[in-house]
Parts: structure tokens; sequence; C-alpha cells
């Protein structure tokens, strides 16, 4: 009798939720990110169907994070020139080319704060207790 090993399909493979997959990330353009970085960008103009972040939620941005602090829905009348250039960009045509991708017809205006990675060096442990 011999013994064959057993075909699996990809249904045998149990599943999760696609939250515990997703990796949370924001995403900023390249130009951006050293003013998100420096605290200069704190708000972002993101055209979405529905809201892809929480407030109080940290979301990774290469090597920091994003805290997210509020969330607000707006209309185009809101994305002013000067929103605009506290977002980071030149204008509100320089915006819109970048916060419109996807079907979003949603304007949603993102305040955040930087957060930077914690600092460890290599083989650093704690320190020991005062006994």
């Amino acid at each position: 009798m011999s013994i064959r090993p057993a075909r699996l399909s990809i249904s045998h493979i149990p599943r999760i939720a696609s939250a515990e997959c997703k990796l949370l990330f924001m995403v900023f353009t390249k130009r951006l990110r050293e003013g998100v970085r420096r605290g200069e960008i704190t708000c972002s103009v993101r055209i979405w169907t529905r809201p892809h972040v929480k407030v109080g939620a940290r979301y990774r941005m290469e090597e920091g994070e994003i805290q997210v602090d509020s969330i607000q829905p707006i209309g185009f009348p809101d994305i002013t020139p000067e929103l605009a250039r506290e977002s980071g960009f030149l204008g509100l045509i320089d915006l819109l080319k970048v916060a419109k991708h996807g079907r979003g017809e949603n304007i949603y205006l993102v305040r955040f704060h930087y957060v930077p990675p914690r600092s460890r060096r290599r083989g650093q442990r704690n320190p020991p207790e005062d006994s």
C-alpha cells in the first residue's frame, strides 16, 4: 500500500479577515514625505469612496508613522489655495492631480502628525533595575 501526499487546494487554507492581512500605510507622494517628517505638512486632502483611516490610529510611513488626529468630510469649495499649500502642494491643480485616484468622489480632510521611529541600538537591552 502506498501513501500519497494529500492534495491541498486554496479552499483548504483558513481564511483570515482582510483587515488582519493588510499592512496599514498612509501613502504620500515622494516630494511630500520630507515635509511630513519635518512636521511642515500636517494635513492631506483625500478623494475616496469611503474613509480609509481612523482617528487615533497610526499608519506606517517609511521608517516612521502617521497618527491621524481628525478626518472631516469636505466639499470642493473647501479646497482653497491655502489648504493646498498647507497640504504641501503648489496650488489647487497640483493637489487635485494627486488627490484624485480611483473611483472616489467623497473628499476628506485628514489632519495628522508624524511619529518618528523609536531609536534602538543594536544589541541594546533594557537597563538593569536598581535594587
